[in-house]
């Protein structure tokens, strides 16, 4: 159980190094423009001045380098792998994972506005898998993901991604614990 559950975390790690690369990159200048130009839709902000193109480019960024690291040491026989990376191309699979990602993250942003929840409060699990549930979406026709693969995911998600916080919040890369 323990290498299934590593391998369905190595298939997600594109689309998980998206959404962390994209709160990560708060503290470059390039490209902190709002994505929605702080424009308001119905009264409301459609996503918050926090949703920028810096996330966009730099989640777009981190889902094709870890793609590319994956398929390129694919070939070491470790036994971590659900299928075969030498048969994917590295930059349709880092796309796939990092608009699955980033868009189920605006998403979840822009249902948050609608319903009046700030930024940065907490949002029991949509915060938590919004973007894994945005990568099976984008990514269930280009690589084989089973049911059962699908619903780890989430799962784990729903487990990792507050950890993960935490850790951003101990070492002051974000404001919030969860």
């Amino acid at each position: 159980m323990g290498l299934y559950l590593l391998q369905v975390i190595w298939l997600f790690l594109p689309a998980g190094c998206a959404n962390m690369a994209a709160a990560a990159s708060k503290c470059v200048p390039f490209l902190s423009y709002p994505i929605d130009a702080n424009k308001t839709w119905r009264g409301n902000i459609i996503f918050g001045s926090h949703k920028t193109w810096r996330g966009l480019f730099f989640g777009f960024l981190a889902a094709i380098a870890m793609a590319y690291i994956q398929q390129t040491i694919y070939h070491t026989g470790a036994n971590y792998y659900l299928f075969d990376y030498s048969h994917l191309n590295f930059w349709i699979l880092g796309v796939l994972m990092a608009s699955g990602a980033l868009l189920g993250d605006l998403l979840r942003s822009f249902i948050k506005r609608r319903l009046h929840i700030n930024p940065g409060t907490l949002w029991f699990p949509f915060d938590q898998v919004d973007w894994i549930l945005g990568a099976i979406i984008f990514t269930a026709w280009y690589v084989p993901i089973s049911l059962g693969q699908m619903i780890i995911a989430v799962l784990l998600s729903v487990l990792i991604h507050p950890l993960v916080n935490y850790v951003c919040y101990l070492i002051h890369m974000q404001k919030n614990k969860f």
